[in-house]
């Protein structure tokens, strides 16, 4: 759009812009070309200041004001030389200023530039819109997606809170009859072989319905758990007598609990059945006439308690997944299955601020370390 009250200036600069190709309408004053701009906003103005009537100045004060015009890039035309006139039409709300007598290639040039920003900044703005759009239509997905989940996760609460009231019983009930049956068996090789499987198999159930069933607590009501002070060694020496009877059945030794320090936070009945776990755990990568060795390490603010055994090493590709449920299959242990003992430690010694690792050992075996007091393990 060219607004200018002088004919001849309006047929130059109209016929100068159209070989170049433009769409141009031209306004002999300024309340015709704001008539026009709110019907039909352009892409640029140039606009001449001095004109009766309605000067350059109010004319681009009254688009700027105008919501439909508002964006639209003004280029002053004017004989006007001073700074204050510059500077007045910049703050009327121009973006550029082309002085008269104008020259053709500069009037291209600034019309060419003008126009270019003029369009990246309506395309910026029209990806801004897009984006606020995505961005909140995705608030509202992930909104709803975490009121399901909060469903989901009040469901399973409840669920696992009934399973570990109601599990037990029946179970109890269920190995309570098949063992009066293995007892009434004649004692023959073929029923005392049986016997043996019924008896691992049931140890093996109530262990890991134990374990499932402590998980489900943790998980559940983790934040009602108590932490006090409670003596490491003691915890040690607990959770070694624990694991005597099943170090025995593998052949396997169980050192005694070394020197300490006294006093590291937890629940000692909890931290003996996590120690009890990873003491078990080092005994099923033990060979046969082995010894599982207990070292202290660390500062009396940070304990730290190493478990070492000697005869099988862990698949390096289980090493990062050692921790998780059932991560390490049967066959990397043969005939001696983890089940849930590795995660009931981690889960427990989390609880209460400590953490465990675990690493090869060479000559062959497995290093379980716990550090205590929330520091970090290499």
């Amino acid at each position: 759009m060219i607004v200018d009250d002088n004919p001849a200036n309006l047929k130059l600069l109209e016929d100068m812009l159209r070989r170049r190709g433009h769409e141009v309408c031209a306004f002999p004053c300024g309340r015709l070309a704001l008539e026009r701009a709110a019907r039909n906003p352009p892409d640029l103005v140039l606009l001449d200041i001095n004109m009766p009537g309605m000067d350059g100045y109010e004319v681009c004060e009254r688009l700027k004001a105008c919501g439909e015009s508002a964006e639209v890039p003004v280029i002053f035309l004017s004989a006007l030389m001073e700074t204050r006139d510059k500077v007045k039409g910049f703050q009327a709300g121009a973006v550029d200023y082309i002085s008269k007598p104008f020259q053709i290639d500069e009037v291209h040039a600034r019309v060419e530039i003008h126009l270019k920003l003029h369009y990246l900044q309506r395309e910026l703005k029209f990806h801004n819109e897009r984006l606020e759009e995505a961005v909140a239509a995705r608030t509202r997905d992930l909104a709803e997606a975490n009121a399901r989940l909060t469903i989901l996760d009040r469901s399973k609460d409840e669920f696992l809170k009934l399973i570990s009231h109601e599990l037990r019983t029946p179970l109890n009930g269920l190995l309570g009859v098949a063992g009066i049956f293995m007892d009434g068996m004649a004692s023959t090789e073929a029923n005392d072989e049986l016997r043996e499987v019924f008896e691992h198999a049931r140890r093996r159930l109530l262990s890991m319905t134990d374990d499932a069933l402590l998980l489900t607590q943790i998980d559940v009501q983790g934040d009602q758990f108590r932490s006090a002070q409670v003596s490491l060694r003691g915890v040690l020496s607990g959770a070694i007598a624990r694991a005597a009877a099943f170090a025995e059945s593998y052949g396997v030794a169980l050192a005694p609990a070394p020197a300490c320090p006294d006093l590291v936070p937890g629940e000692k009945d909890l931290l003996i059945r996590a120690l009890h776990a990873l003491l078990e755990t080092a005994v099923r990568f033990s060979a046969e006439g082995e010894t599982v060795r207990l070292t202290s390490e660390g500062t009396p603010d940070s304990p730290r308690v190493a478990i070492e055994s000697s005869g099988k090493n862990i698949p390096g590709p289980a090493i990062p997944k050692f921790f998780d449920l059932f991560s390490i299959p049967e066959s990397s242990t043969p005939g001696r299955d983890l089940g849930l003992g590795p995660a009931v430690a981690h889960r427990i010694l989390s609880l209460f601020g400590a953490s465990v690792s675990v690493a090869n050992r060479e000559p062959p075996g497995i290093r379980l370390s716990v550090s205590f007091g929330g520091a970090d393990l290499g």
